[in-house]
C-alpha cells in the first residue's frame, strides 16, 4: 500500500512510539477493505509496538479504532485516511503511542476537565484542506478525555450515510447524533463551543491586559507579516485574529508565492504561525473585532472589542482583517448553503461524485473549480456574467478541452433552486435577451471574487472606499492618525499573498515610525 519512501518516513515517525497500542480493524470482502488491510499491516510492519488486529466488529466497514491495552481510546477511522487525512493518521499513531501533543498546558487541561459523554462523528473528504484540523482536534480530545469519543469518516466511501443524513459539506460535524458545525474549526473552536464558560473566562483575562505598542487585528499573510516586522522592533506587539491564516486557509494550491514553487493553504498558513511565534509576539485567537474606538487624543491609546467580550488597548493598530468570499444575493443561495450551494470545491466537491452541478464565475478560481470538479462530476455548468470569461489563458485553454464542461457566458444568476432540502436547480436570465432560462443540477459553486471584512468599522472614523475597503496612504496609514491597514481589507489592488505580505511589512513600519515620532 506504501511505497518505500513513505514506508522509510513514515517509520521514522513510529521511533517515537513509547507505548504500545493496538489497531483493531473491522473489514469486509471489498476493494476498500482490501487497501486499508494493506495499509495497516505496513503499519505495524514498521514499529514493534504497534499490533493489528482485524477481529473488529464495527458496522461501518471498512474501519479501524487505535485502542491502548485494556483501553478503548474512542478514537475511529472509517475509511482509507490518505490524501490529506495521511496527517491526521500519522498525528493519531504517535499520540495514542504515548508522544505528547503540541497542545498548551491551558488547553490540554481543559480538554481533560471536560465532562459528560461526547461522541463525535465527522464526514471529511480526501481532497479537503480543511478537514484535517478538525479531525485532528477530535482525535486529541478522544485521546486525552476518555469521555471523548470520535469517529472520522470517509464521506466519499459512505455514500449511503451521507444521503441519509443530507451531507453537503465538509468538514461536517455531530455530537451525539446530531448536528454540531460545519467548516473548518480549530481546536480551539470547538473547546469554546462544548465549554461555554471558556470564552467569558478568556474575555475577562483579556481585558486585563496592559496596553500594547502595536496590536494587528488579523492573522492572515498580511497580519503575520506585521506582527513580525514589528515584534523585531522590540516593541510589545499582539495579534488578535478570529483564525490565524485567515483565507490561505481555504486555498489549496499555492503556486506562485516567490522561492516556493508550490504549497497548500494549510501549510503556509502554520509556517505563518510558527514564523511568528519565534518572536515575542502575544497571539490571541478566536477574536472577532467588532468595534474601534479611536484614541480620544493624539498619542493615546486606541481601542478594539470583540465579541467574545474581550477589550484591547494599543498605541497603534494594525487592520488586517481581510476578505472573504463575495456571495451571489439571490434567492436561495443563503437558505441551501451547504446543501447544495457552496464556496469550496476541493473540499465538498467529492460529495457530488457523478452529478451535475454549476460553477458561478469565470475569472482564475471559477474556472480553476470547474475543471477541479470535471473529474469527479457528470457535468459541470460554468456560467459567467461577462460576455468572456476572465480567466488566465491557459486555463481556458483546459477548460475548452473538457469534455463534460458546458460555458454559459453573458449570463446572470437569478435564483437558486430546491426541493427545502436540498439544491434541485438554478435560474439565469441571458443579459442579451432578458430570457430565463432553467438548468436542473444537484449543486451551485459559487465563485465570484471577495468582499472586505469592514462591517464592523461602519460608522467609524476609518475612511472607506465605495467598495467598502481602508483607504491607506503610502505608509499604510488610515484616516486616523497612529491607525494603519494592511492587505486584502484594503484598496490595495491585486489580492495577493505576497502583496499581502509586502503590505503587511509596510505598515509595521509606519506604525513604529510613527511611535518614535509622537
Amino acid at each position: 500500500m506504501l511505497d518505500d519512501n513513505l514506508k522509510s518516513q513514515l517509520k521514522g515517525y513510529l521511533e517515537k512510539v513509547t507505548q504500545p497500542f493496538e489497531i483493531v480493524a473491522s473489514l469486509d470482502d471489498g476493494a476498500k477493505s482490501q487497501e486499508l488491510h494493506g495499509l495497516l499491516t505496513d503499519i505495524a510492519g514498521l514499529c514493534d509496538k504497534i499490533t493489528l488486529r482485524t477481529d473488529g466488529e464495527d458496522a461501518r466497514k471498512p474501519s479501524f479504532a487505535l485502542n491502548r491495552p485494556e483501553e478503548d481510546t474512542g478514537l475511529v477511522f472509517a475509511g482509507l485516511p490518505m490524501g490529506h487525512e495521511f496527517t491526521s493518521l500519522v498525528l493519531a499513531l504517535l499520540q495514542v503511542g504515548g508522544h505528547p501533543p503540541k497542545a498548551s498546558r491551558e488547553v490540554i487541561d481543559q480538554i481533560k476537565g471536560l465532562e459528560g459523554e461526547l461522541r463525535f462523528e465527522t464526514y471529511f473528504s480526501l481532497s479537503c484542506q480543511n478537514c484535517p484540523d478538525v479531525v485532528q482536534a477530535l482525535n486529541l480530545m478522544a485521546i486525552l478525555n476518555p469521555g471523548v469519543h470520535h469517529v472520522a469518516i470517509d464521506g466519499a466511501l459512505f455514500q449511503d450515510e451521507v444521503e441519509e443524513r443530507q451531507v453537503m459539506s465538509v468538514p461536517s460535524l455531530y455530537l451525539n447524533g446530531e448536528p454540531f458545525d460545519q467548516g473548518r474549526m480549530s481546536l480551539e473552536q470547538i473547546l469554546a463551543k462544548v465549554d461555554t464558560g471558556a470564552a467569558e473566562r478568556e474575555a475577562v483575562r483579556l481585558s486585563d491586559k496592559d496596553a500594547f505598542d502595536v496590536l494587528v487585528v488579523g492573522g492572515g499573510p498580511a497580519g503575520a507579516a506585521s506582527a513580525i516586522y514589528a515584534a523585531r522592533k522590540g516593541i510589545r506587539t499582539g495579534v488578535a485574529a478570529e483564525r490565524f491564516g485567515g483565507q490561505v486557509l481555504d486555498t489549496l494550491a499555492i503556486e506562485n508565492f516567490i522561492s516556493v514553487q508550490e504549497t497548500e493553504g494549510p501549510k503556509l498558513a502554520a509556517a505563518l504561525e510558527e514564523h511568528v511565534k519565534q518572536y515575542d509576539v502575544d497571539i490571541m485567537n478566536l477574536q472577532r473585532a467588532v468595534e474601534l474606538v479611536p484614541a480620544a487624543r493624539p498619542g493615546g491609546e486606541h481601542e478594539v472589542r470583540f465579541a467574545s467580550g474581550a477589550s484591547l488597548k494599543s498605541r497603534t493598530l494594525i487592520l488586517a482583517t481581510g476578505a472573504r468570499w463575495r456571495q451571489m444575493g439571490v434567492p436561495g443561495e443563503e437558505e441551501y448553503r451547504n446543501r447544495g450551494v457552496a464556496y469550496c470545491p476541493h473540499c465538498d466537491g467529492p460529495l457530488f461524485k457523478g452529478k451535475r452541478v454549476a460553477v458561478i464565475g469565470g475569472g482564475n478560481s471559477g474556472v480553476e473549480a470547474a475543471i477541479d470538479l470535471a473529474g469527479l462530476v457528470a457535468e459541470v455548468t460554468l456560467i459567467e456574467f461577462m460576455d468572456e470569461l476572465r480567466a488566465d489563458a491557459v486555463l481556458q485553454k483546459k477548460l475548452a478541452s473538457l469534455p463534460n464542461v458546458t460555458v454559459i457566458k453573458g449570463a446572470k444568476t437569478t435564483e437558486v433552486k430546491g426541493d427545502g432540502t436540498r439544491v434541485n436547480g438554478l435560474i439565469f436570465e441571458e443579459r442579451a435577451t432578458g430570457e430565463a432560462r432553467t438548468i436542473d443540477l444537484e449543486g451551485v459553486f459559487v465563485q465570484i471574487g471577495l468582499v472586505p471584512n469592514t462591517e464592523w468599522l461602519e460608522g467609524s472614523p476609518v475612511e472607506l472606499s465605495g467598495r467598502g475597503e481602508i483607504i491607506t496612504d503610502e505608509r499604510g496609514m488610515t484616516s486616523i492618525p497612529g491607525v494603519f491597514a494592511a492587505g486584502d481589507v484594503t484598496t490595495v489592488p491585486y489580492k495577493q499573498i505576497v502583496i499581502a505580505m509586502g503590505e503587511g511589512s509596510r505598515a509595521a513600519l509606519g506604525a513604529f515610525d510613527h511611535l518614535i515620532r509622537s
